[in-house]
């Protein structure tokens, strides 16, 4: 998952009212960090397209819950992406499955101005993007039981041991992505670090509310509809594996 600079996400106060079990776990959703700043320089065509693409594109934090009939002006399956790096594994989604909505959210300025060039150039109508933390997009944003699917696609392992707290799938977060999605709904992890595919497998493994459609602790084979990307293609040379899991909520 790439990263850049955004809003603290221990900024936001726990709504008034709330019990002491969700104020605990927002308190958590705020203070967990996922990702870190990196620097990244745009291109002038990415800046272009920020500036051009992002009124008919671009959603934003302080607009608060989407309604996505309004924003997509239809009613239609809508997935989610957490983390889309450079935008090409998203664009090619939403190009072969124009039926389907896709929000991207990415914290990455270059990744985001590519990914509008490209659906701008593609002509697509399907694809909206968040360019904020997507923790903070989760809480104030989306609906509940609305998402067909969520997809994360190779996140930062976060491969020290000290870090692993750090990672995106952790046993709050998977129960905030179950409530996002509807009844039958997806939860589609892939990454080419084997150490956290097991620790995505155990996690999930032991999350309320999910069956593995795989069957039980096992992989599943890499669907068509998730491109494989330069950098997959890349790391498979190098003989890196590649794991994909698919969780479906069922409760």
């Amino acid at each position: 998952m790439s990263v850049e600079n955004t809003p603290d996400p221990q900024s936001p106060q726990s709504p008034e009212g709330s019990d002491a079990n969700s104020a605990s776990k927002n308190k958590y959703l705020r203070s967990i960090r996922t990702f870190v700043v990196r620097a990244g320089r745009m291109t002038p065509g990415q800046q272009r397209a920020l500036e051009q693409h992002w009124p008919e594109m671009g959603l934003n934090l302080a607009d608060g819950m989407i309604d996505y009939a309004q924003v997509f002006g239809r009613n239609a399956p809508t997935v989610l992406e957490i983390g889309f790096g450079m935008g090409d594994s998203l664009l090619a989604m939403a190009e072969a499955a124009p039926d389907t909505n896709y929000i991207g959210i990415e914290v990455h300025h270059p990744g985001v101005g590519r990914l509008l060039s490209n659906a701008a150039n593609a002509g697509l109508s399907n694809l909206k993007v968040y360019h904020e933390d997507a923790l903070l997009v989760l809480k104030d944003c989306i609906p509940d039981s609305s998402l067909d699917a969520i997809q994360l696609f190779f996140p930062d392992p976060w491969h020290k041991k000290k870090h692993n707290k750090r990672r995106m799938v952790q046993p709050e977060i998977a129960q905030t992505f179950r409530n996002k999605l509807k009844i039958g709904g997806c939860f589609h992890m892939a990454t080419d670090w084997q150490p956290y595919a097991g620790h995505m497998m155990e996690v999930m493994n032991a999350a309320p509310g999910y069956r593995n459609a795989a069957g039980e602790s096992l992989y599943a084979p890499q669907p068509e509809s998730r491109p494989v990307t330069k950098f997959q293609r890349r790391g498979e040379k190098l003989g890196h594996g590649v794991w994909d899991l698919m969780f479906e909520r069922i409760s």
